[in-house]
Protein backbone atom coordinates (compact mmCIF):
# COMPACT_ATOMS: atom_id res chain seq x y z
CA UNK A 1 0.00 0.00 0.00
CA UNK A 2 1.48 3.43 -1.06
CA UNK A 3 1.82 6.35 1.39
CA UNK A 4 -0.26 9.31 0.19
CA UNK A 5 2.71 11.65 0.96
CA UNK A 6 5.10 9.90 -1.42
CA UNK A 7 5.25 9.40 -5.14
CA UNK A 8 7.93 7.25 -6.73
CA UNK A 9 9.94 7.60 -3.58
CA UNK A 10 9.62 11.43 -3.41
CA UNK A 11 7.84 13.25 -0.62
CA UNK A 12 5.01 15.42 -2.00
CA UNK A 13 3.94 18.73 -0.48
CA UNK A 14 0.19 18.56 0.15
CA UNK A 15 -0.39 22.32 -0.36
CA UNK A 16 1.23 22.57 -3.83
CA UNK A 17 1.42 18.98 -4.98
CA UNK A 18 5.14 19.54 -5.70
CA UNK A 19 7.88 17.11 -4.70
CA UNK A 20 10.26 18.13 -1.98
CA UNK A 21 14.04 18.01 -2.49
CA UNK A 22 14.65 16.71 1.03
CA UNK A 23 16.39 19.81 2.40
CA UNK A 24 15.09 21.18 5.65
CA UNK A 25 16.23 24.06 7.84
CA UNK A 26 14.42 25.16 10.95
CA UNK A 27 11.24 23.54 9.74
CA UNK A 28 11.44 25.12 6.26
CA UNK A 29 11.65 22.64 3.37
CA UNK A 30 12.67 23.32 -0.26
CA UNK A 31 10.32 22.35 -3.08
CA UNK A 32 11.57 20.87 -6.35
CA UNK A 33 9.54 23.36 -8.43
CA UNK A 34 10.15 22.79 -12.16
CA UNK A 35 11.49 25.77 -14.15
CA UNK A 36 9.01 27.59 -16.40
CA UNK A 37 8.96 26.14 -19.88
CA UNK A 38 9.65 29.58 -21.49
CA UNK A 39 12.76 29.99 -19.31
CA UNK A 40 14.09 26.59 -20.32
CA UNK A 41 13.61 27.29 -24.03
CA UNK A 42 15.31 30.68 -23.64
CA UNK A 43 18.25 29.01 -21.92
CA UNK A 44 18.54 26.37 -24.66
CA UNK A 45 18.44 29.15 -27.29
CA UNK A 46 21.31 31.02 -25.61
CA UNK A 47 23.37 27.81 -25.55
CA UNK A 48 22.77 27.31 -29.27
CA UNK A 49 23.57 30.96 -29.95
CA UNK A 50 26.84 30.69 -28.01
CA UNK A 51 27.90 27.59 -29.92
CA UNK A 52 27.15 29.22 -33.28
CA UNK A 53 28.98 32.41 -32.21
CA UNK A 54 32.07 30.45 -31.19
CA UNK A 55 32.15 28.84 -34.63
CA UNK A 56 31.54 32.03 -36.63
CA UNK A 57 33.47 34.70 -34.67
CA UNK A 58 36.74 35.03 -32.71
CA UNK A 59 35.94 33.65 -29.28
CA UNK A 60 38.29 31.02 -27.88
CA UNK A 61 41.40 32.54 -26.25
CA UNK A 62 44.71 30.94 -27.13
CA UNK A 63 48.32 31.65 -26.22
CA UNK A 64 48.94 34.63 -28.52
CA UNK A 65 45.56 35.29 -30.12
CA UNK A 66 42.04 33.88 -30.31
CA UNK A 67 40.24 31.53 -32.65
CA UNK A 68 39.65 33.33 -35.97
CA UNK A 69 36.08 32.21 -36.63
CA UNK A 70 34.82 30.91 -39.96
CA UNK A 71 33.58 34.38 -41.06
CA UNK A 72 37.04 35.90 -40.68
CA UNK A 73 35.57 38.92 -38.84
CA UNK A 74 37.60 41.00 -36.37
CA UNK A 75 37.17 44.37 -34.68
CA UNK A 76 40.63 45.35 -35.98
CA UNK A 77 39.48 44.59 -39.49
CA UNK A 78 36.38 46.73 -39.02
CA UNK A 79 38.53 49.59 -37.71
CA UNK A 80 40.93 49.27 -40.64
CA UNK A 81 38.01 49.39 -43.08
CA UNK A 82 36.56 52.47 -41.37
CA UNK A 83 39.92 54.24 -41.39
CA UNK A 84 40.42 53.39 -45.06
CA UNK A 85 36.92 54.67 -45.82
CA UNK A 86 37.57 57.94 -43.98
CA UNK A 87 40.89 58.39 -45.77
CA UNK A 88 39.29 57.80 -49.15
CA UNK A 89 36.48 60.21 -48.30
CA UNK A 90 38.91 62.97 -47.36
CA UNK A 91 41.62 62.20 -49.89
CA UNK A 92 40.33 64.79 -52.32
CA UNK A 93 40.61 67.54 -49.73
CA UNK A 94 44.07 66.36 -48.69
CA UNK A 95 45.19 66.31 -52.32
CA UNK A 96 43.92 69.88 -52.74
CA UNK A 97 45.78 71.01 -49.60
CA UNK A 98 48.94 69.26 -50.81
CA UNK A 99 48.73 70.99 -54.19
CA UNK A 100 48.16 74.47 -52.70
CA UNK A 101 51.12 76.52 -51.41
CA UNK A 102 50.65 77.07 -47.69
CA UNK A 103 50.50 80.86 -48.12
CA UNK A 104 47.70 80.50 -50.69
CA UNK A 105 45.35 78.40 -48.55
CA UNK A 106 43.69 81.49 -47.06
CA UNK A 107 42.42 82.43 -50.54
CA UNK A 108 40.19 79.34 -50.42
CA UNK A 109 38.12 79.60 -47.19
CA UNK A 110 36.74 76.06 -47.45
CA UNK A 111 40.21 74.59 -47.93
CA UNK A 112 41.55 76.78 -45.13
CA UNK A 113 38.86 75.53 -42.73
CA UNK A 114 39.59 71.92 -43.69
CA UNK A 115 43.31 72.47 -43.05
CA UNK A 116 42.63 74.04 -39.64
CA UNK A 117 40.32 71.19 -38.64
CA UNK A 118 42.82 68.58 -39.78
CA UNK A 119 45.64 70.39 -37.99
CA UNK A 120 43.59 70.59 -34.81
CA UNK A 121 43.00 66.83 -34.90
CA UNK A 122 46.72 66.19 -35.42
CA UNK A 123 47.59 68.66 -32.63
CA UNK A 124 45.40 66.77 -30.14
CA UNK A 125 47.26 63.54 -30.90
CA UNK A 126 50.85 64.77 -31.20
CA UNK A 127 51.33 68.16 -29.51
CA UNK A 128 49.14 68.51 -26.42
CA UNK A 129 51.59 66.49 -24.34
CA UNK A 130 53.97 69.49 -24.31
CA UNK A 131 51.96 72.52 -25.42
CA UNK A 132 48.73 71.62 -23.59
CA UNK A 133 45.20 71.05 -24.85
CA UNK A 134 44.68 74.78 -25.32
CA UNK A 135 48.20 75.33 -26.74
CA UNK A 136 48.99 77.62 -23.78
CA UNK A 137 52.26 75.80 -23.12
CA UNK A 138 54.03 75.48 -19.77
CA UNK A 139 57.43 76.25 -18.32
CA UNK A 140 59.90 75.26 -21.04
CA UNK A 141 57.14 74.75 -23.64
CA UNK A 142 56.09 77.81 -25.67
CA UNK A 143 52.60 79.27 -25.59
CA UNK A 144 51.36 79.08 -29.19
CA UNK A 145 48.46 81.49 -28.66
CA UNK A 146 50.48 84.70 -28.32
CA UNK A 147 52.54 86.58 -30.88
CA UNK A 148 55.91 86.04 -29.21
CA UNK A 149 57.93 83.76 -31.51
CA UNK A 150 61.48 82.51 -31.15
CA UNK A 151 61.96 81.73 -34.84
CA UNK A 152 59.05 83.50 -36.52
CA UNK A 153 55.29 83.16 -36.72
CA UNK A 154 54.47 83.21 -40.43
CA UNK A 155 53.11 80.07 -42.07
CA UNK A 156 56.29 79.02 -43.86
CA UNK A 157 58.45 79.49 -40.78
CA UNK A 158 56.07 77.52 -38.55
CA UNK A 159 56.01 74.76 -41.15
CA UNK A 160 59.81 74.68 -41.30
CA UNK A 161 59.98 74.43 -37.50
CA UNK A 162 57.59 71.48 -37.55
CA UNK A 163 59.44 69.74 -40.35
CA UNK A 164 62.94 70.03 -38.85
CA UNK A 165 62.31 70.49 -35.13
CA UNK A 166 64.42 72.38 -32.62
CA UNK A 167 67.86 71.02 -31.69
CA UNK A 168 66.64 67.62 -32.82
CA UNK A 169 69.48 65.07 -33.05
CA UNK A 170 69.97 63.41 -36.41
CA UNK A 171 68.37 66.20 -38.44
CA UNK A 172 71.00 68.40 -40.08
CA UNK A 173 68.43 71.05 -40.98
CA UNK A 174 67.00 71.34 -37.46
CA UNK A 175 66.75 74.83 -36.00
CA UNK A 176 69.54 75.22 -33.51
CA UNK A 177 70.80 77.85 -31.12
CA UNK A 178 73.01 77.53 -28.08
CA UNK A 179 73.17 79.97 -25.21
CA UNK A 180 76.35 79.61 -23.15
CA UNK A 181 76.07 78.52 -19.53
CA UNK A 182 77.64 81.75 -18.35
CA UNK A 183 77.83 80.82 -14.68
CA UNK A 184 78.45 77.07 -14.88
CA UNK A 185 81.22 77.48 -17.47
CA UNK A 186 82.88 80.32 -15.55
CA UNK A 187 82.32 82.97 -18.24
CA UNK A 188 80.72 85.23 -15.63
CA UNK A 189 81.15 85.30 -11.87
CA UNK A 190 78.10 84.87 -9.65
CA UNK A 191 78.14 88.61 -8.95
CA UNK A 192 78.22 89.40 -12.68
CA UNK A 193 75.32 87.00 -13.25
CA UNK A 194 73.30 88.88 -10.63
CA UNK A 195 74.15 92.22 -12.30
CA UNK A 196 73.20 91.10 -15.81
CA UNK A 197 69.94 89.68 -14.45
CA UNK A 198 69.27 93.07 -12.85
CA UNK A 199 69.74 94.69 -16.25
CA UNK A 200 67.42 92.18 -17.95
CA UNK A 201 64.74 92.91 -15.36
CA UNK A 202 65.10 96.60 -16.17
CA UNK A 203 64.82 95.86 -19.90
CA UNK A 204 61.59 93.95 -19.24
CA UNK A 205 60.29 96.81 -17.06
CA UNK A 206 60.06 94.64 -13.97
CA UNK A 207 62.49 96.70 -11.88
CA UNK A 208 63.71 100.30 -11.92
CA UNK A 209 67.33 100.99 -12.79
CA UNK A 210 69.77 100.57 -9.92
CA UNK A 211 73.49 100.22 -9.30
CA UNK A 212 73.43 96.48 -10.09
CA UNK A 213 71.56 96.96 -13.38
CA UNK A 214 73.96 99.72 -14.44
CA UNK A 215 76.90 97.36 -13.91
CA UNK A 216 75.00 94.65 -15.75
CA UNK A 217 74.35 96.90 -18.76
CA UNK A 218 77.98 96.65 -19.90
CA UNK A 219 78.12 92.92 -19.14
CA UNK A 220 75.02 92.49 -21.26
CA UNK A 221 76.53 94.53 -24.10
CA UNK A 222 79.71 92.44 -24.03
CA UNK A 223 78.10 88.99 -23.75
CA UNK A 224 74.41 89.00 -24.63
CA UNK A 225 73.62 91.78 -27.10
CA UNK A 226 75.15 89.89 -30.03
CA UNK A 227 72.17 87.51 -29.94
CA UNK A 228 69.45 89.28 -27.95
CA UNK A 229 70.07 92.77 -29.37
CA UNK A 230 71.32 95.90 -27.65
CA UNK A 231 67.91 96.60 -26.13
CA UNK A 232 66.84 92.98 -25.66
CA UNK A 233 64.67 92.99 -28.77
CA UNK A 234 65.67 89.42 -29.64
CA UNK A 235 66.85 87.88 -32.89
CA UNK A 236 64.69 85.31 -34.68
CA UNK A 237 67.43 84.30 -37.07
CA UNK A 238 69.20 82.57 -34.16
CA UNK A 239 66.15 81.85 -32.00
CA UNK A 240 67.19 84.38 -29.34
CA UNK A 241 64.12 85.40 -27.33
CA UNK A 242 62.96 88.94 -26.81
CA UNK A 243 63.90 90.15 -23.33
CA UNK A 244 62.12 93.51 -23.33
CA UNK A 245 58.64 92.08 -22.75
CA UNK A 246 57.20 90.01 -19.92
CA UNK A 247 56.76 86.75 -21.82
CA UNK A 248 59.18 84.13 -20.54
CA UNK A 249 59.74 80.53 -21.55
CA UNK A 250 61.53 79.52 -18.35
CA UNK A 251 60.34 82.26 -15.99
CA UNK A 252 61.15 85.94 -15.56
CA UNK A 253 61.53 86.15 -11.80
CA UNK A 254 65.03 86.76 -10.47
CA UNK A 255 65.64 83.16 -9.38
CA UNK A 256 64.57 81.77 -12.77
CA UNK A 257 66.67 84.29 -14.68
CA UNK A 258 69.71 83.57 -12.54
CA UNK A 259 69.26 79.86 -13.26
CA UNK A 260 68.91 80.54 -17.01
CA UNK A 261 72.03 82.73 -17.21
CA UNK A 262 73.99 80.32 -15.02
CA UNK A 263 73.04 77.03 -16.66
CA UNK A 264 71.29 77.97 -19.93
CA UNK A 265 68.55 75.83 -21.48
CA UNK A 266 68.47 73.76 -24.64
CA UNK A 267 64.93 72.47 -25.12
CA UNK A 268 64.28 69.95 -27.87
CA UNK A 269 61.28 69.69 -30.17
CA UNK A 270 61.00 66.65 -32.46
CA UNK A 271 61.35 66.95 -36.20
CA UNK A 272 57.97 65.75 -37.41
CA UNK A 273 59.11 64.87 -40.92
CA UNK A 274 59.08 61.08 -41.16
CA UNK A 275 56.65 60.90 -38.24
CA UNK A 276 53.82 62.76 -39.95
CA UNK A 277 53.13 63.04 -43.66
CA UNK A 278 53.74 66.41 -45.37
CA UNK A 279 50.02 67.24 -45.66
CA UNK A 280 49.45 66.70 -41.93
CA UNK A 281 52.47 68.89 -41.12
CA UNK A 282 51.09 71.60 -43.40
CA UNK A 283 47.69 71.40 -41.68
CA UNK A 284 49.38 71.57 -38.27
CA UNK A 285 51.22 74.73 -39.35
CA UNK A 286 47.96 76.31 -40.51
CA UNK A 287 46.25 75.39 -37.24
CA UNK A 288 49.04 76.83 -35.07
CA UNK A 289 49.08 79.97 -37.21
CA UNK A 290 45.32 80.36 -36.65
CA UNK A 291 45.53 80.30 -32.84
CA UNK A 292 45.95 84.05 -32.54
CA UNK A 293 49.61 84.91 -32.97
CA UNK A 294 50.08 84.03 -36.63
CA UNK A 295 51.98 86.58 -38.66
CA UNK A 296 51.96 87.58 -42.31
CA UNK A 297 54.77 86.36 -44.51
CA UNK A 298 57.75 88.73 -44.44
CA UNK A 299 58.10 91.00 -47.42
CA UNK A 300 60.67 89.76 -49.94
CA UNK A 301 64.00 91.53 -49.83
CA UNK A 302 64.42 94.27 -52.42
CA UNK A 303 66.82 93.34 -55.21
CA UNK A 304 70.17 95.04 -55.17
CA UNK A 305 70.34 98.12 -57.38
CA UNK A 306 72.28 97.71 -60.64
CA UNK A 307 74.71 100.60 -61.24
CA UNK A 308 73.85 102.69 -64.28
CA UNK A 309 76.43 103.62 -66.90
CA UNK A 310 76.65 107.15 -65.54
CA UNK A 311 77.08 105.97 -61.98
CA UNK A 312 79.87 103.63 -63.02
CA UNK A 313 81.93 106.39 -64.45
Amino acid sequence: MTDDNTHHGKVIDHATGTAKVGHEWDGIEELDTPLPRWWLWTFYATVVFALVYVVLYPAIPMLHSASAGTLGWSSRGVLADEVAHEKAEHQGVRDAIAATPIEALAANPALQRAAIEGGHAAFKVNCVQCHGAGAAGAKGYPNLNDDDWLWGGDLATIQQTLVNGIRYPGNDATRSSLMPSFGKDGILTPAQVQDVVSHVRVLSKQDPANASSRRGEQIFADNCAVCHGANGEGNRSVGAPKLSDKIWLYGGDRASLVNTVTNAHAGVMPAWTGRLDPVTIKMLAVYVHSLGGGEAAPAPAAPAATPTAGAAQ
